[in-house]
């Protein structure tokens, strides 16, 4: 189900005051289909990722998913074009950007088609794009582990073991060398000349 731009609203049945569902699991559904859509925002995103809304830039997305779902608690009529208001508003106010691509829209008639397919009773929609965020955040979580484990090796582990192998064997080396060194000074016998005064061996022969 689809709508246009200018033509995408929902609308409440006349003895309700309200859009608001009764029913607990459709306004659940209906919740996180919007949270998905709030979340999906490229220009939210960024702006959050970049913390253009303080240390409270993540908690700010969830107040405007928060200010989105009062549309449709309060009121009886909702468009996308209310929806589009809204979100451009709340990055002007919370965050200090004024979005200009007009990427705001497609987010707006996405939820207005949420609410529809909710009121059908089909949470198809929904559990893709909450299964998408998923995936999204085992990503990134995934990537972030592979980072933490980069930042803990060296650089290149391959040159490196090998580095630290070499300077092993090259401190062992030498130890070596002294112990026979030791070994054939202490085997060799002192000569004396007649005087008494012990006279310097040459060493490597044998």
């Amino acid at each position: 189900m689809s709508c246009d731009a200018d033509d995408c609203f929902v609308e409440a049945a006349v003895e309700e005051p309200n859009l608001k569902f009764k029913d607990e699991k459709q306004q659940a559904r209906f919740e996180l289909g919007v949270s998905m859509m709030v979340y999906k925002w490229g220009a939210l995103e960024v702006a959050v990722a970049n913390n253009w809304g303080g240390p409270a830039s993540a908690e700010k997305r969830d107040w405007i998913t928060a200010i989105v779902l009062d549309l449709f608690k309060d009121g009886k009529y909702v468009d996308a074009a209310m929806i589009e208001e809204t979100l451009l508003y709340a990055m002007i106010d919370e965050f200090d950007t004024n979005v200009e691509d007009e990427s705001a829209m497609p987010i707006s008639v996405g939820i207005i088609e949420i609410y529809k397919q909710c009121q059908l009773q089909d949470y198809s929609a929904v559990e893709e794009l909450y299964n998408s965020w998923l995936e999204k955040q085992n990503s990134a979580e995934t990537s972030q582990s592979k980072a933490v484990v980069v930042e803990e090796d060296p650089l290149n582990p391959g040159v490196s073991s090998s580095e630290e192998s070499g300077d092993e064997e090259d401190e062992q080396e030498p130890a070596e060398d002294a112990d026979v060194e030791m070994t054939d000074s202490r085997s060799n016998q002192p000569v004396v000349d007649e005087d008494g005064f012990e006279l310097v061996q040459k060493k490597g022969r044998r």
